[in-house]
């Protein structure tokens, strides 16, 4: 009888114990801070308790509509200041090889990150989402996927060899939604992966760190408060505009500068960006000065014109110092 006493009491000691530390694990836990890159952790979703997330209809507070007809047919509005929400975030692909970059390229402009892999490799799905788009385009994408997501941003996959969703489809992070390929427009087996707002590219590298398989922040900051119309224009205000020439006017040195209020901000750019971390701000340059070429221009005479090196005018535009370039075309100078 004393011995059965003396088990239960040790028991429920033993039992208090495990709680007491549990509890102090807890607190410890709350307070330690959060490390994307912890080796046993590969992602992590939020949950946001507060409001829950409408993947039926997802970032309905800036998108009016739904059009599974093209990339471009979207309308809605950014608010002046949209924070997009990379956490729960998934990397499309495990590789790490970026092959091209987002920008000028063969005289046209390249919306997205090529990232190296091979026919059959497994893509997903970036964030929770809907499926707005599973299309073939010959000319370009091949088989390709866009996803529009609650955090605001429409992601795109291309040059898939197979689909494996289908339009209407709600997919969650890390979802496979297709098969690595090389069809369209391609020389050879990649993920050519785009990040759009309301249509609008914004260069993925900005929030997605293939490298280091992580993201870039917590946050991705959008300043543009402007209004986007069903075929992809802008309308903007006069206070709009005149803010954005004032913005280029500080770095017009002459007038062969093309306007960034009527050009690269519309064209290129949602607006000034500013990637953020918990506790930490980074501002990327907001004001980007750009430069038409001109008949008899090349780059040593456009490099010296901005104070810059030819390298560092090739490392901007992702180009060689052998690279022919022609009237019209558009370089990044700083």
């Amino acid at each position: 009888m004393i011995l059965k006493v003396l088990t239960k009491t040790l028991g429920v000691a033993l039992i208090s114990m495990v709680s007491v530390s549990a509890v102090a694990q807890d607190l410890i836990a709350r307070q330690a801070p959060s490390d994307k890159k912890l080796k046993e952790i590969k992602n992590v979703t939020l949950i946001n308790t507060i409001a829950p997330v409408d993947l039926q209809n997802p970032a309905a507070d800036i998108y009016t509509d739904w059009d599974n007809s093209g990339i471009s047919k979207v309308a809605g509005r950014v608010p002046s200041d949209y924070n997009i929400d990379l956490r729960g975030f998934y990397m499309p692909t495990p590789s790490r090889k970026v092959t091209s970059k987002f920008g000028p390229r063969w005289g046209r402009r390249h919306e997205g990150l090529d990232i190296k892999v091979y026919i059959g490799d497994t893509i997903r799905a970036a964030f929770d989402g809907k499926v707005r788009i599973v299309k073939y385009n010959r000319g370009g994408y091949g088989y390709y996927v866009v996803i529009r997501h609650p955090n605001g941003l429409e992601t795109l996959y291309g040059h898939m060899s197979k689909q494996i969703v289908k339009e209407n489809q709600i997919v969650k992070a890390g979802d496979p939604i297709g098969l690595g390929g090389n069809t369209g427009r391609s020389k050879g087996s990649h993920l050519h992966f785009e990040t759009r707002l309301l249509g609008k590219p914004i260069d993925p590298a900005r929030m997605f760190d293939f490298a280091n398989q992580d993201v870039t922040g917590d946050f991705y900051s959008v300043r543009a408060g402007r209004t986007i119309k069903g075929d992809g224009a802008v309308a903007r205000t006069n206070a709009n505009i005149m803010a954005m020439e004032a913005e280029n006017a500080e770095n017009v040195a002459d007038g062969e500068v093309v306007a960034a209020a009527e050009n690269q901000v519309v064209n290129n750019e949602l607006a000034e960006v500013v990637a953020v971390k918990t506790g930490k701000t980074t501002k990327s340059a907001a004001r980007k000065v750009t430069y038409r070429v001109k008949n008899g221009d090349n780059l040593y005479t456009i490099a010296r014109r901005h104070g810059i090196t030819v390298d560092k005018l090739c490392r901007l535009n992702n180009i060689t110092p052998k690279t022919i370039i022609h009237k019209g075309l558009v370089l990044k100078c700083s």
